[in-house]
């Protein structure tokens, strides 16, 4: 398969299939559609890959360097992630709009008296109440998809992060991954299947906002 065939080939899997496997087409979802919702497949069987076509040593090499074993695995991974993520360290340097705000200023422009510890300890508070973490999970693809797991992204919504309450954390970045996507055309016995490269999005990175 030559590059300028691959590259084509190369389309965004965040898709609704609300019609057969061999009728559907892949388009792009924005951000905001994040994580990809499940896809509605076609049941039928004679549209799964067969014994023969999930060699994993002919699958490794097709899909080559794209295999990124934080984010795909082969087999049913044995642990759900999500609670372990949510103890992450708040990652780099506090934001400036954080770090600039005055909590000796009033909103009727008189002071208060705030000490040096007292103010560093409720800028950590804010920042760590405002951030927004990435909690990852484990999901199945399903047998049309290779490697058929998925470490997916998605954001922290238990809760409002503003102070006061209103705001919520939303996706504002995407990474892609490149899976191997089972794709038939055609009808039953004179359908035509195979294997082809497809960009799964993922979630990055969250931030609070309206």
């Amino acid at each position: 398969m030559g590059l300028s065939h691959t590259l084509l080939v190369y389309v965004l899997v965040c898709v609704h299939l609300g019609v057969s496997q061999h009728f559907f087409s892949l388009r792009p979802s924005p951000s905001d559609h994040l994580p990809v919702p499940d896809l509605k497949e076609d049941p039928d069987p004679e549209y799964d890959p067969r014994e023969q076509d999930l060699v994993e040593r002919t699958l490794r090499k097709k899909l080559g360097s794209n295999f990124d074993p934080n984010f795909m695995s082969i087999t049913s991974p044995m642990v759900n992630i999500s609670t372990a993520d949510m103890q992450v360290k708040l990652p780099g340097s506090m934001p400036p709009e954080i770090k600039n705000i005055d909590p000796s200023r009033t909103p009727y422009g008189k002071r208060v008296k705030v000490g040096k510890k007292a103010r560093r300890k409720f800028l950590q508070w804010l920042w760590t109440y405002t951030h927004c973490p990435v909690v990852h999970t484990w999901k199945d693809l399903g047998v049309r998809f290779w490697p058929r797991y998925i470490k997916e992204g998605k954001c922290f919504s238990e809760r409002s992060c503003s102070f006061p309450e209103g705001m919520s954390c939303k996706p504002v970045r995407s990474i892609n991954k490149i899976f191997l996507r089972w794709y038939c055309q055609g009808f039953l016995r004179q359908k035509y299947c195979t294997w082809i490269q497809v960009q799964y999005p993922i979630i990055s990175e969250c931030k609070c906002s309206c």
